[in-house]
């Protein structure tokens, strides 16, 4: 990550210190991942291929923001990807609280992170 380039950005308020963002993604994706467990060893007639799909398009979407926002410097893109992986992440929420209350239950921290780090991302795009 080029974190010299983010340094120099303007930042909207609420903008938390760069020390915070890996111990909170740290929690977040034990949280994503026991979500995911919790799924795929729920005992269920409901068909999960749809939560597999929406999981896996949100995951896709998390891991390209990183190299679009600090590789690319792409505040626009990263913005589009975040309100994408936003969306997608309310959609996993949906599927898998047909199977399990408690795996969607997990993935709302998540789901708020994602809403906090777009209302940043878009911050960062009209300040810069």
């Amino acid at each position: 990550m080029n974190l010299q380039w983010y340094n120099t950005l303007n930042k909207p308020f609420l903008t938390p210190p760069a020390k915070i963002f890996m111990p909170a993604w740290m929690v977040l994706y034990i949280l994503i991942f026991t979500s995911l467990l919790l799924y795929m060893n729920a005992k269920t007639t409901e068909n999960k291929t749809l939560g597999y799909i929406a999981f896996i398009i949100q995951l896709i979407l998390n891991f390209s923001w990183s190299p679009v926002f600090f590789q690319f410097q792409n505040i626009g893109l990263s913005f589009i990807i975040i309100l994408l992986l936003t969306i997608s992440i309310i959609v996993t929420i949906i599927y898998f609280s047909r199977v399990s209350k408690i795996s969607a239950i997990l993935l709302i921290p998540y789901l708020l992170w994602a809403i906090f780090a777009m209302y940043l991302n878009y911050g960062i795009m009209k300040l810069n």
